[in-house]
């Protein structure tokens, strides 16, 4: 709340916070604040106020494409996946590539097993910035002979990647493109699953700009 009371005091017409735990400081301000735009990365409202907008993603979508690709890929016939908190911005991805993985066997008669998420529950860190903690869980799954880790932790997740570089196997990396935004480890990944935050993001101001705004979820 600070933080966005900051920028209204600065002077802002369109004011974009990042992730769930936003959700009602966000709110708060644009009812506070009807002539500002807002918008919130992850998160959406069943009766947004009109200057308010949720950029939600199906992200279940590219984690099936990587699901799929996993299972082809795995030498050993198991891939793992572990997420920063249960909750759905995040089991969203690892439902999705549960799905691909489920989809890969039903198509090749084969039997990929998927370690850290069953459809229900799983592997969670509870935290997205402790990547020590991220890379003892990818160490257990890759002792359980995962040869493929997909991280859903932000950068907790970068302690999958290190795990999977020291084991020298692959990893898929979340929400950017990995070879970007964790350049380091890009001879790891086998691709990225990306969501598209870039686009939405300069959507919403652009509507700003333009005087289109709505509070119709992205």
């Amino acid at each position: 709340a600070d933080n966005i009371n900051a920028l209204v005091k600065q002077g802002c017409n369109s004011i974009i916070t990042v992730g769930f735990l936003l959700g009602d400081a966000t709110e708060a301000a644009a009812k506070a604040n009807p002539k500002i735009d807002f918008s919130i990365v992850d998160f959406g409202y069943e009766k947004p106020a009109k200057n308010l907008k949720g950029l939600t993603f199906n992200t279940a979508e590219p984690s099936f494409l990587a699901g799929y690709l996993a299972a082809a890929e795995s030498k050993s016939g198991i891939v793992g996946t572990f997420g920063g908190l249960n909750i759905p911005t995040v089991s969203i991805f690892m439902e999705g590539f549960r799905q691909g993985i489920e989809k890969y066997n039903t198509d090749n008669n084969k039997n990929v097993k998927l370690l850290g998420w069953n459809g229900k529950d799983g592997s969670f860190l509870n935290t997205f910035d402790d990547k020590s903690k991220g890379q003892s869980v990818a160490e257990g799954m890759i002792q359980q002979g995962a040869d493929i880790i997909f991280p859903v932790a932000g950068p907790a997740g970068l302690g999958g990647l290190q795990a999977a570089k020291d084991k020298n196997i692959h990893a898929i990396w979340v929400d950017t493109d990995g070879c970007v935004s964790a350049a380091e480890y890009c001879d790891v990944l086998l691709t990225s699953v990306m969501k598209g935050m870039d686009v939405a993001v300069e959507s919403a101001i652009k509507d700003s700009v333009d005087n289109k705004f709505s509070s119709d979820v992205y």
